[in-house]
């Protein structure tokens, strides 16, 4: 079903939504409550930073389904937590089956942990929100309209690499600034586009 004017598929509430929040109540719970909503915090953005490493060649349900998996084998993603695991730690992370077993992901979430733990405090979340676009774009009006990579998800990634971060192309930076609210792809008539 689609809304009056034919350009957003409508929800279970009547209201339109892109048309991926609808194919799972877990994507529409995400869609509706999370994706796009500014998140700030150097722990959160770096859980969001992992989980966007994590997705990468994944479908996002299937990192979105083992979210809990992920938080409990990582320390809810405390950057000085997860930056003193042992050998020991990355071994259980190898073998635990909550989350995605992928052994180039863990070390790279371990590594960018034990860099992160010697930034001062804020500083992830003033270098990832430095990276937001100044003027926001044209509310795209179908999923075609939306990129991939943009020149700030390329910016952002070449500095957070400078730093020494691992996992973080353009590709995934853009995830990261979509889920964390740096830019609005919401569809123009999506009810979550506020």
């Amino acid at each position: 079903m689609s809304d009056p004017a034919g350009e957003t598929p409508l929800g279970p509430d009547g209201l339109p939504r892109c048309p991926w929040a609808l194919s799972a109540p877990d994507y529409l719970a995400y869609h509706d409550g999370e994706w796009g909503r500014p998140v700030h915090g150097d722990d959160a953005l770096f859980e969001r930073l992992s989980l966007e490493a994590f997705q990468s060649g994944l479908s996002w349900i299937t990192i979105l389904r083992r979210r809990p998996g992920f938080r409990a084998a990582f320390a809810d993603f405390r950057i000085a937590d997860v930056a003193a695991f042992t050998d020991a730690d990355r071994e259980r992370l190898l073998a635990d089956p909550g989350i995605i077993r992928n052994r180039a992901k863990i070390d790279a979430t371990l590594a960018n942990a034990r860099v992160l733990a010697g930034w001062k405090p804020g500083e992830l979340d003033t270098l990832i929100w430095s990276h937001a676009p100044e003027e926001p774009g044209p509310a795209p009006r179908t999923l075609g309209d939306v990129p991939a990579v943009t020149k700030e998800s390329t910016a952002l990634a070449r500095t957070l690499k400078k730093q020494g971060l691992r996992f973080v192309g353009p590709t995934t930076a853009y995830a990261l600034m979509q889920a964390c609210g740096l830019v609005n792809d919401h569809l123009q008539t999506c009810a979550a586009r506020g």
